[in-house]
């Protein structure tokens, strides 16, 4: 492709040789440059590009587009622009032609639930007809093809690749969960979304936004900057929870329409009458007016939440409310949320991504409605993350459940211990009775919790301990099936150990 047409559009401050000259790829990272590539130097989280323009132009790199002065050879092509992570996307955009533009691409955001309501969202999309792929937490997937995800959100470069393998590829529904890291660092700026979700917002990711106002303004900045430019038709290209605070606050800050969904009768989205139990969710919902029976498998309020979620969107997109009922029906589980670990020892097991307060409270809560026995939850706290969240998940830990047990997660690169530690310090120890591992005879009422760093040993002792009727919580980590130590990322998968000690405990 012609370099004129790979840059078309960009904001150019100074540009230096021959732009009619052939591009044969684009890259973001130096050792991927061939003889005659485009490199864009972005300021990444931990490296900035910049450091790597030599690398870029002896592996072969003619063009360079950049933000911090330098010099270059005369045989490179250079393009300064104000600001290279917008320019990478558009770039991309051109380089692919525009993929998004002849797909129907659906944005899901919000704290907790993007993941349920993507797979709810797929198989509704799936029994109606439509080819559908799905980029999110989990993998990126589409027609029978499944690719890991290092990040929730591709970045922009993926993105537009990837979305132009789909079209390709004949889909012609996209659902892409949009963190707020990807919008910040303009990941999906130059996608032509036809509308956006969004779910809740709960303290998450401060060790990046620093405060729960920068971290709103992310979410925001997707309905306002991106999505209102969207060239897409919809009268309605927002979906938004109405119960959730922040979405009012998002709902009084933006100015064009939303479909609301929630609880109240004022919403477009609401249930008219519900059942919860382990068995499942029992709902009669109300579609803008036509009422619908709705029987899932999932558990939970907050699954009810994000099935009114998916509804509202499937509604919007005008797919046939039968084919919506059989999709939300057809949807048995979801990797790691909630996600039941079967057990004929007469207690239930499941295993939960929540990794913050907020989540652990809404799915414990949800739990504590159901349980007829006790509530045994297993969990720890991620190390190099917002160490804030941990006292708060160890008060709301011992708060729903009758017995506790700390362990790690994925420490990475502090002591477990010292994670261990800060999570104690949200633990009345008034109120809530340690105990040592060794000693699990559960006397009366009351709450109690016990330290056991190893999580292998941790989910061993909690199947362990159970009696009939009980429930188990292992938290943390769902669909996960790695554990970081230090530098090192091991094989662990929460589902696996616990169907290892089931068994175990059945023979």
């Amino acid at each position: 492709m012609r370099l004129t047409r790979l840059i078309e559009g960009l904001n150019i401050i100074n540009l230096t040789g021959d732009v009619s000259a052939e591009v044969t790829d684009v890259c973001f990272s130096a050792n991927q440059c061939q003889p005659g590539s485009l490199f864009v130097a972005i300021q990444g989280l931990k490296n900035d590009g910049h450091d790597f323009i030599d690398e870029a132009i002896a592996c072969g790199a003619t063009f360079v587009v950049y933000e911090k002065n330098r010099l270059f050879p005369s045989t490179v092509t250079s393009i300064k622009v104000s600001d290279s992570r917008r320019a990478l996307g558009l770039i991309a955009k051109n380089y692919f032609g525009n993929p998004s533009g002849c797909l129907k691409l659906i944005a899901v955001l919000g704290t907790n639930g993007k993941t349920t309501t993507t797979y709810l969202l797929e198989s509704i999309l799936q029994e109606a007809g439509y080819p559908c792929g799905v980029l999110g937490t989990v993998n990126y997937r589409y027609n029978n093809k499944t690719f890991a995800a290092p990040n929730t959100t591709p970045e922009s470069y993926e993105m537009q690749k990837i979305l132009r393998a789909m079209a390709d590829d004949g889909i012609t529904h996209v659902i892409a969960e949009v963190s707020s890291h990807a919008v910040d660092l303009k990941r999906v700026d130059d996608c032509d979304f036809d509308l956006g979700i969004f779910t809740n917002l709960t303290r998450d990711h401060l060790d990046y936004h620093l405060t729960m106002g920068n971290y709103f303004q992310a979410k925001k900045r997707f309905f306002s900057e991106i999505l209102t430019k969207s060239q897409k038709a919809y009268p309605q290209k927002m979906i938004v929870n109405a119960d959730d605070s922040w979405g009012k606050r998002m709902m009084k800050d933006l100015s064009f329409p939303a479909m609301t969904y929630g609880m109240g009768n004022d919403c477009a989205i609401r249930p008219v009458h519900y059942e919860l139990s382990l068995e499942g969710i029992k709902a009669e919902v109300s579609l803008a007016g036509d009422t619908v029976l709705i029987k899932s498998p999932l558990i939970g309020k907050f699954n009810l939440f994000n099935i009114l979620a998916a509804a509202g969107a499937a509604f919007i997109l005008q797919i046939p409310i039968p084919m919506i009922k059989k999709g939300v029906e057809k949807l048995s589980s979801v990797p790691g949320r909630l996600e039941p670990v079967i057990s004929s020892e007469g207690f239930n097991v499941f295993v939960d991504y929540a990794h913050t307060d907020d989540a652990l409270r809404r799915v414990l809560q949800n739990l504590t409605e159901l349980k007829k026995r006790k509530i045994i939850t297993v969990f720890g706290c991620g190390g190099n993350r917002d160490k804030g969240k941990r006292p708060l998940m160890g008060e709301v830990a011992v708060s729903y459940s009758d017995f506790t047990i700390v362990t790690s997660d994925n420490p990475r690169l502090e002591d477990p211990m010292d994670i261990i530690a800060e999570i104690e310090t949200g633990i009345d120890q008034m109120k809530v009775k340690k105990i040592e591992p060794g000693s699990m005879k559960f006397n009366g009422d009351g709450h109690f919790y016990t330290v056991i760093p190893d999580r292998r040993k941790a989910i061993e002792t909690a199947i362990g301990v159970a009696e009939k009727e009980d429930i188990i919580l292992i938290a943390g980590k769902g669909h996960e099936d790695y554990q970081i130590l230090g530098a090192e990322k091991i094989s662990f998968d929460d589902r696996v150990v616990a169907k290892q000690f089931l068994e175990a405990r059945r023979r």
